[in-house]
């Protein structure tokens, strides 16, 4: 006795495309994302409309180089969190403190440091 299952044809044209169930898509919401964002023509000016007129606030670095010749002194390198800390506790203007919590974390030299703050290496 043979208990071979008897073999079918082949389907005649191959399926390369996977077909989902259109009731899964239908049932997709469709929101319209652009009347929801606001145009991003009604930006305020930039700068490029201004020219020449932008004036940049220069910030005074002396607090920042009399802190640093402060925290290096007889140190090779101090950490970036360790810098912000003591700036805090220097009361050091919101400018140069943003500078200096932006600065990667990790230790830096002196003369890293006044090169990526704009101060000046005592």
């Amino acid at each position: 006795m043979n208990d071979d299952v008897p073999v079918t044809e082949a389907p005649t044209v191959p399926t390369t495309q996977a077909q989902l169930p259109e009731a899964t898509l239908a049932d997709v919401p469709v929101v319209d994302t652009a009347a929801l964002d606001p145009p991003t023509t009604d930006l305020p000016a930039t700068a490029i409309e201004f020219g020449d007129e932008v004036e940049i606030e220069e910030v005074d670095t002396r607090p920042l180089d009399e802190l640093l010749d402060d925290l290096y002194h007889g140190q090779e390198r101090i950490s970036q969190v360790d810098i912000y800390r003591r700036a805090v506790a220097a009361e050091l203007p919101a400018q140069l403190l943003s500078r200096l919590n932006a600065l990667p974390q990790g230790e830096y030299a002196v003369d890293e440091v006044t090169d990526l703050l704009g101060g000046s290496a005592g």
